[in-house]
């Protein structure tokens, strides 16, 4: 398994008019867990579009509202990968307040889709050496 944790301030334009962080920006938070996960071992998003012609659509997502976060508060998204990528990559996500009480929490699964061909295709191998050591130790 691996994980990485990013911090987010929830920004008063996040809002709804009750000062709770709205419900569609938690999917927001989730792509940040994403995005900065792949980062953290040494791609991006934009790697993987301009240098493999891959993209990474989202093919199913699935959340639980637990708690409220409010304006100001700094959550944590804690986001892991369970299980080496084939064609589909799944992260788990866990949006932490700062008691560290559980906020929100869900999956979001996505294909590797090669642009210039139209199809779905495996996981770039660069991805998977970068996985492997933390599921096959």
């Amino acid at each position: 398994m691996y994980s990485h944790d990013v911090q987010l301030r929830v920004r008063y334009g996040e809002t709804d008019q009750m000062g709770y962080l709205y419900y569609g920006r938690y999917a927001e938070y989730f792509e940040v867990g994403r995005v900065e996960t792949i980062r953290s071992l040494g791609l991006s998003y934009k790697t993987l579009e301009e240098e493999y012609g891959i993209w990474l659509p989202v093919v199913s997502m699935e959340m639980r509202f637990v708690r409220p976060a409010y304006y100001d508060d700094v959550l944590t998204v804690h986001t892991e990968i369970r299980k080496l990528p084939d064609a589909y990559i799944t992260f788990h996500s866990e949006l932490f307040n700062d008691n560290r009480k559980l906020v929100n929490a869900g999956t979001v699964r996505l294909c590797f889709f090669a642009a210039r061909e139209k199809k779905v295709v495996l996981a770039p191998q660069l991805l998977i050496n970068q996985l492997n050591p933390y599921f096959n130790p």
